[in-house]
């Protein structure tokens, strides 16, 4: 089919780049010439595995553009614009959306339809819908899934399909949505087809219920700590319970990026603005416990080294919010590198992927390629996203660069028996500062 992606962003590049390896025509559309010219030449702004391989493969099946009269000839367009938080309020902001479907009109055709992507307050497609009707086209509202490190992997082999119509149904929407995810449908994928609102709720009630989740486990992390408790046996042991599930119950640091933060906000904001806060409200403690993780970082950081940070060197490892992707929007790990800098301490920062795109929003770090580097000398040794690289990083073979033996482990991903017979002092969130009972 002929598709047009509207914004090339995260979500965008990759809804391009999969739909030109499933088969169809794509045209890409974005404001930013730089970024236009970059993915033009398969080259991806930012870190997604597998992605620039499919920008290459992708031939002339998938072309770039700032023009928006280049889609003239597209029977389906994907509107993947952001929709960031407002400044000053918890709410979305959807000026992109709106612009983006205000571009749209001139060039839309009776028939033609147009599937909204972005991650949307309830209420906005079918306030969409009304100016897309005009034209003699059509809206259906198809949320995206996606986790940064396996976007491809999400998108060409989705664990469900969603999509929202209009009131009273929409089979020729529906039997396009199933020609575009042909080979998700043949394999048997479940599809959903609702109302725009449920459409519109899957994607930010499956975001606050993983937030809840990662929550909750930091929260028994917090009661760990003062009994003595280990927070990591305790989630592998109601794990176990198929009603519960071990994913999402790894305690840390906690949740960041640029979609749980500022949909469960949001999320909170239209339940106020519908009258129903109350409902959400448990959200606003979700958030709080998110965000204590960090301050709690900190404070474990600054145990260690003796009780005072002024003059401590620290080596922080990881920078991204989180492993595979180089994401450092309201990312955990660079907030906490920060406030220790805040505190005086001296930080030399590495992250395999999120140096630059860390670089431009805290210049002030100082940053280096490599582990080794940035434990140099080092009083201390913080991990604060759980990259490959660092969990399998050699405990005597680290010791030979610090200063003291000591690591804070932020994500408890590291083997705190094999780092304590090296002779380090391992410190954990939610994690017992004396050697755990074995597991049988």
């Amino acid at each position: 089919m002929k598709i047009s992606v509207i914004g090339c962003g995260y979500l965008g590049a990759v809804h391009a780049a999969s739909m030109a390896k499933l088969g169809h025509d794509v045209v890409g559309v974005d404001v930013d010439a730089d970024k236009v010219a970059s993915l033009s030449a398969g080259q991806a702004p930012f870190f997604e595995p597998d992605l620039p391989e499919l920008l290459l493969e992708a031939g002339d099946s998938l072309r770039f553009t700032t023009e928006m009269a280049d889609l003239n000839t597209a029977t389906v367009h994907f509107v993947a614009v952001g929709t960031p938080q407002q400044q000053g309020s918890n709410a979305a902001d959807l000026r992109f959306v709106d612009a983006a479907i205000e571009s749209l009109l001139e060039h839309l055709k009776p028939g033609d339809l147009v599937v909204g992507k972005s991650t949307v307050p309830v209420g906005t497609a079918a306030r969409l819908a009304e100016r897309v009707e005009t034209t003699g086209a059509r809206l259906a509202w198809n949320p995206e899934f996606l986790r940064e490190g396996f976007a491809i992997k999400d998108t060409l082999t989705p664990d469900r399909l969603v999509y929202g119509v209009r009131p009273g149904g929409d089979s020729d929407a529906v039997a396009t949505l199933d020609e575009i995810y042909a080979t998700a449908i043949a394999a048997n994928t479940p599809r959903i087809v609702t109302d725009y609102a449920t459409a519109e709720l899957v994607k930010v009630s499956a975001n606050a219920f993983l937030a809840t989740k990662i929550s909750f486990i930091n929260a028994m992390s917090e009661i760990a700590e003062v009994t003595g408790a280990d927070v990591t046996q305790l989630a592998d042991a109601i794990g176990l319970d198929d009603r519960i599930g071990r994913k999402f119950l790894n305690a840390g640091l906690g949740f960041g990026g640029g979609c749980l933060p500022k949909d469960i906000r949001g999320f909170m904001a239209r339940a106020e603005e519908l009258g129903v806060d109350q409902a959400l409200s448990f959200l606003s403690e979700v958030d709080a416990i998110n965000l204590r993780r960090r301050s709690r970082m900190v404070d474990l950081t600054r145990e260690v080294v003796g009780g005072d940070l002024e003059g401590k060197r620290i080596a922080v490892l990881g920078l991204a919010f989180k492993p595979d992707s180089d994401d450092v929007r309201d990312s955990p790990a660079l907030d906490v590198a920060t406030r220790l800098v805040a505190e005086g301490a001296i930080v030399t920062a590495t992250d395999p992927q999120a140096i630059e795109t860390a670089r431009r929003r805290n210049p002030e770090l100082t940053y280096v390629a490599t582990a080794a580097e940035a434990a140099r000398d080092a009083d201390a040794v913080v991990l604060l996203t759980e990259w490959r690289d660092y969990k399998t990083l050699d405990p005597a073979e680290l010791a030979e660069s610090v200063n003291v033996r000591a690591i804070v482990d932020g994500r408890n991903c590291l083997n705190p028996v094999a780092w304590r017979e090296a002779g380090w002092l391992y410190r954990a969130l939610g994690r017992p500062q004396h050697a755990p009972v074995a597991v049988s």
